[in-house]
């Protein structure tokens, strides 16, 4: 990842953008859960990098409606590192959010 050097002559870690951090955070979930993640539902820059939602589905089933899918919250790092995740909610398919 490319660094910068600060008014002290130190390195310092270049935050990746948007675009690469969503590609990021699908690319490294799906390592770690042999499953392909659909989308990612939420992107927010933290101050130590970035914090991204990722949709997954997790028992594919006919109809594809009824499937499982599962939305992961990841943490990354500056450079785009994982550093954390962890599945924060499970639901059908076709289920819509009522509130």
């Amino acid at each position: 990842m490319a660094t910068k050097d600060d008014q002290d002559g130190e390195t310092k870690k270049r935050r990746i953008g948007a675009p690469a951090a969503m590609r990021s955070a699908i690319d490294q979930l799906a390592e770690l859960l042999n499953s392909e993640p659909g989308s990612v539902s939420a992107l927010k820059a933290t101050d130590d990098g970035w914090a991204a939602d990722v949709e997954v589905v997790e028992i594919e089933r006919i109809p594809d409606t009824s499937s499982v899918m599962a939305s992961y919250r990841v943490q990354l790092d500056e450079e785009g590192e994982l550093m954390a995740y962890e599945r924060v909610r499970r639901y059908a398919r076709g289920q819509i959010d009522r509130e």
